[in-house]
């Protein structure tokens, strides 16, 4: 009997990397399992069996590339060569930037960014060698558009798909036969809006229209097995993206009007609330692939796009208006400070004769 094929999901304990490493298994692959939390890593791994795979836990911490490497050798040794590594860890804190704490800049970034740079690195040093296998990187429509409250995993998402680019770019110069790919992922209902850290007085939540994790995991699954460069989940994923390539102005200007209260729930935060910035949320059998949100989120069709559809035309009209009222006063702008530079120049220069 030929081995099955073997995957390794980073951010397996719960969201969408639980989901995918589930998928995965139910479509033939062993699965290794990589996060933080053990308890959560063990609750994943049945799900996982239960699917019919083997499952291997591999506590990680992702932002710590020792860590990421030395999950790879063991994942090779226990259940064999890497075929799939899928790069889904994630972190965010919710706040203003003006409200955040650099060190939780650093700290998301690290988990966010730089999980998948270690991701990458550790599956090509195996893969390249033999020529074969496939990377996925987990990306975001907010790795095109960025949004008031989340400066930290904006820009550590837009710093991924710069990443990936790279490297997909070194792949196809060397002609190799590993590929890799990136997911664009809409929101999402995961534990994340219940466990990452926030300074918001209400509860976070995703941004409407909200999918299911297991459809995200459908599409990362798909993705492993036909290796495309890239594709963006979801309809209104798909006119963000556009949208921001053709008219970024318009879509930053709708962002802004719409995303912060967009992002809270309008209950306020709970004073016990966890934060697994630095630690893992460990309990276990109280998370699963999916959040709180399951009475809003979509199945596979875009129901809540469609649904929300008027809304969405008013406020993109909204943003227009303000584009357009912003570049006109940006003329005025450039008005006030050319004169007051010409005032400072003059009132730098020695007074001079008239008619000089």
């Amino acid at each position: 009997m030929a081995a099955r094929p073997v995957a390794v999901v980073t951010g397996a304990s719960a969201g969408v990397g639980r989901a995918t490493a589930v998928a995965l298994a139910g479509r033939g692959f062993d699965v290794a399992l990589l996060a933080r939390g053990e308890a959560g890593l063990a609750a994943a791994a049945k799900e996982v069996e239960g699917a019919g795979g083997r499952a291997l836990s591999v506590p990680t911490d992702v932002a710590l590339w020792e860590e990421v490497d030395a999950a790879a050798e063991r994942v090779e040794r226990e259940l064999g060569e890497i075929d799939v590594w899928v790069n889904n860890a994630m972190t965010t804190v919710f706040a203003p930037l003006i409200d955040t704490d650099p060190a939780d800049i650093k700290r998301a970034t690290e988990v966010t960014y730089l999980g998948q740079v270690h991701g990458t690195l550790a599956a090509l040093r195996r893969m390249r060698p033999r020529d074969r296998g496939r990377v996925v990187d987990v990306g975001s429509a907010l790795a095109y558009v960025g949004i008031p409250l989340q400066a930290a995993y904006c820009g550590a998402k837009f710093a991924c798909r710069g990443f990936f680019e790279s490297v997909r770019a070194e792949l196809i110069e060397a002609d190799s036969n590993v590929t890799i790919s990136m997911v664009h992922l809409p929101a999402v209902n995961t534990p994340q809006f219940s466990w990452c850290k926030t300074v918001l007085p209400n509860h976070p939540q995703p941004v409407p229209p909200i999918y299911q994790p297991e459809v995200a995991a459908a599409r990362i699954v798909e993705i492993v097995l036909d290796s495309r460069r890239s594709t963006v989940l979801g309809s209104w994923n798909r006119l963000i993206v556009g949208g921001s390539k053709i008219a970024p102005a318009v879509f930053a200007h709708f962002a802004a009007r719409t995303a912060v209260d967009g992002q809270q729930t309008g209950e306020p935060v709970e004073p016990d609330r966890p934060s697994n910035l630095y630690s893992p949320v460990d309990d276990g059998d109280a998370w699963t692939a999916r959040g709180q949100f399951d009475d809003r989120a979509n199945g596979v069709r875009d129901r809540s796009f469609v649904a929300s559809l008027p809304q969405q035309a008013v406020s993109l009209a909204k943003a227009l208006a303000g584009t357009m009222a912003f570049k006109a006063g940006r003329t005025a702008r450039r008005a006030a400070l050319e004169a007051q530079i010409n005032a400072g120049s003059t009132a730098g220069r020695p007074d001079q004769e008239v008619g000089a």
